[in-house]
């Protein structure tokens, strides 16, 4: 069995087929939002920091957090949340500073710099939605029904870890 071609029988052939393609076109549209930031940016010139360091800034916004809460808050997915926030530390778009209670923790919060970088994804995001809109891409009505279908899926998967540990 595969995205492209499932091999079951039987009555549950339509559901799991469905199941798959919903789950193809999630990480393509991951995918296709980190290639509109990307192309954002270098419309921009901006250069030095990748889609994935941008969205994190963009979640992190004014919030002060480790990367721990970043992780868990589900701000961030990716494999080396560590390795991004020391290099936007290093480029100069997030403060750091060791907690004086626990000293292996850091706590990290956004720059100027970095500051205008989620401006500029809230922008984007902020057309994306008017242009959506206005298009009549999808309603209000359709965006709430998918918003709430995601969340359930969300919380079946969330459940699914759980209850393995």
């Amino acid at each position: 069995m595969s995205i492209h071609g499932p091999i079951v029988t039987g009555s549950e052939t339509g559901f799991l087929t469905q199941y798959l393609e919903v789950l193809s076109l999630v990480e393509r549209l991951h995918r296709l939002l980190l290639d509109v930031i990307k192309d954002e940016f270098e419309r921009l010139g901006v250069l030095e920091i990748n889609a994935v360091q941008a969205m994190l800034l963009f979640n992190v916004g004014d919030h002060e957090l480790t990367a721990g809460e970043l992780k868990t808050r589900g701000y961030y997915q990716g494999s080396n949340v560590s390795y991004n926030l020391k290099k936007l530390v290093e480029l100069g778009y997030m403060h750091h500073q060791r907690s004086d209670i626990d000293r292996r923790s850091v706590r990290v919060r956004l720059t100027d710099k970095g500051r205008g970088v989620r401006d500029v994804v809230a922008d984007l995001f902020a057309r994306h939605a008017r242009g959506i809109e206005e298009r009549g891409v999808l309603s209000l009505t359709a965006m709430d029904d998918m918003n709430g279908a995601l969340r359930r899926v969300e919380r079946y998967w969330t459940d699914q870890i759980r209850y393995i540990y």
